[in-house]
């Protein structure tokens, strides 16, 4: 048998190998078959395009247009250049590395189990976790004064104040060490033709550019422009809401090199209607929000109203924000809005795909915008591998799978802000969170607490919520069961403790029926009446 080196393979023989390979290739890339077609047509020929020399790969790589380059749309490009596709990157702000100032929002975030996944995907984790801060409860400021702690889960359970802007650079840095991907800052996204897979972006040179590409991945945030493109589309379910309250950010500056409050918590200064809370950042610093209805925040005009205003309702919060900065960054910029974003589906064919605030914008009370996002990204992984990277499945396959879920967390954020607001002032509420922690420490598998479900685990948003329905009203029955138990027994004492005298004269009327069946006749004398 001859060696391999000198073994003649017949033109059949070499095609027959080649479209096994590719199937292999196929599978981690994604080529298409007409691809496939072509390039094995190239190669039997020698056409010209490869005989030039040409790197195959180049070819057979999908392109993927990622439009946004924040969180969301950073963390989407490092798993989806994992695949080895061609990813670009089109972000309309400019480098925020190297940007003087950092436009956008900057409400801290709330890192937790479902993000953390996300970013231990691509090797992330570790990196990000070690410059977060562990919050491990609430903790309640009265108006008062007094403060009460309410833990989030176990001892071991916290979430991890982050910092927006330097997660976003992480994660840009992360993208830029993969060779296949090119990140384009100061590009705009002008027109979206998904049917296509062509869209149109304006850099710095003001000049419209056509680009090709095989998916485009909408990552631009709640005011999407990939999705104002699809809202066009037959089918497509859009709906916005805007609530009526506003947030405004203030700080609290570092006290004696240290922190000014008790770090390892999220404070809340909860007020029915409205509250503030404060996050911890590395610099010992704190990162206030206020959130109150835009009727409340147009009647504090003149700094007098905005110090009347803390020292009635936040008096505590005064002295460590201090009162010149409070009256001077009050009005550094009015109270910005808060919008929910529901949409279905979340994919047009096999070309375009919405994920993050694109996809479902939610508000910030349950701390799930962002990880709600990542997940988003860890569930299109998780489906890419799952269907071997054939979008033609994959993205029905997501807008199914996902759009329950996103729509229970926006539903859920909702809720929480109440929660937060006005439901931690009320002692019942403190019980049942003691009952619900009690449960869970004996049935651990069997009764979860909503937060824990949401924040500690990756069981699905839609079906925390059913769960959670369930399990509340085994709480309500097992509590009116021992109220209703307390109840009687309350009574039952009660009566012992009775004096006999009024107790003998309740048994008369039953002693006088007893007496006129023995004797024919009735006698009304009492016990006393001798």
């Amino acid at each position: 048998m001859l060696p391999l080196s000198s073994r003649e393979i017949s033109p059949a023989q070499t095609m027959l190998l080649a479209h096994k390979c590719w199937a292999l290739v196929s599978i981690k890339t994604g080529a298409s078959l007409c691809e496939r077609d072509r390039v094995l047509h190239c190669r039997s020929y020698n056409c010209g395009e490869h005989s030039a020399g040409m790197d195959s790969s180049d070819i057979q790589r999908k392109k993927v247009a990622v439009i946004g380059g924040g969180l969301v749309g950073s963390l989407n490009a490092c798993f989806l250049a994992k695949r080895n596709f061609q990813v670009d990157v089109y972000e309309a702000r400019e480098d925020i590395r190297v940007a003087k100032s950092a436009r956008g929002r900057s409400i801290n975030l709330a890192l937790s189990y479902r993000g953390r996944q996300a970013l231990k995907a691509i090797g992330l984790e570790d990196q990000i976790v070690s410059q977060g801060i562990p919050m491990r409860a609430r903790m309640i400021h009265s108006l008062s004064g007094k403060k009460t702690a309410i833990p989030y889960g176990t001892k071991s359970q916290y979430i991890l104040s982050i910092s927006r802007e330097n997660l976003n650079k992480d994660l840009l840095n992360a993208v830029e060490k993969y060779p296949n991907v090119k990140v384009h800052f100061g590009h705009k996204l002008l027109k979206c033709s998904p049917e296509g897979g062509v869209i149109t972006v304006l850099g710095s040179d003001k000049v419209p550019k056509d680009v090709t590409c095989d998916l485009i991945v909408g990552c631009d945030g709640a005011y999407s422009t990939v999705r104002s493109h699809l809202m066009k589309k037959p089918r497509f379910d859009y709906s916005q809401k805007y609530i009526p309250h506003g947030y405004m950010e203030l700080t609290i500056p570092p006290k004696n090199g240290g922190y000014a409050m008790e770090p390892n918590y999220l404070h809340i200064w909860p007020r029915n209607t409205f509250m503030m809370i404060a996050l911890p950042n590395t610099n010992k610093s704190f990162t206030c929000t206020l959130f109150m209805p835009f009727e409340e925040f147009e009647k504090l005009l003149t700094s007098r109203d905005v110090l009347d205003f803390f020292h009635k309702y936040f008096p505590d919060s005064v002295p460590l924000i201090g009162e010149q900065a409070l009256a001077q960054d009050f009005f550094l910029l009015p109270a910005q809005a808060m919008i929910s974003v529901k949409c279905s589906s979340f994919h047009f064919k096999s070309h375009c795909v919405l994920m993050g605030d694109a996809a479902h914008a939610i508000v910030p009370f349950f701390g799930q915008g962002m990880n709600a996002g990542f997940e988003d990204c860890l569930v299109f992984d998780e489906l890419m591998d799952k269907f071997h990277n054939d979008l033609s499945m994959c993205l029905p396959e997501f807008s199914r799978f996902r759009i329950p879920d996103d729509h229970a967390i926006s539903d859920l954020s909702m809720y929480n802000y109440i929660e937060m607001r006005s439901h931690v002032n009320s002692p019942l509420f403190i019980f049942q969170k003691n009952i619900e922690r009690f449960l869970h420490a004996i049935m651990p598998s069997t009764f979860i607490p909503l937060y824990t479900m949401v924040t500690f685990s990756r069981i699905r948003y839609h079906e925390a919520v059913l769960r959670w329905h369930r399990q509340r009203k085994v709480i309500n029955k097992g509590v009116f069961f021992f109220g209703t138990l307390i109840a009687i027994s309350s009574a039952y004492l009660l009566i012992r403790s009775m004096s006999l005298r009024p107790l003998d004269y309740l048994r008369r009327p039953w002693d006088w029926v007893t007496n006129f069946h023995n004797t024919g006749y009735v006698s009304l004398q009492t016990p006393w009446s001798h």
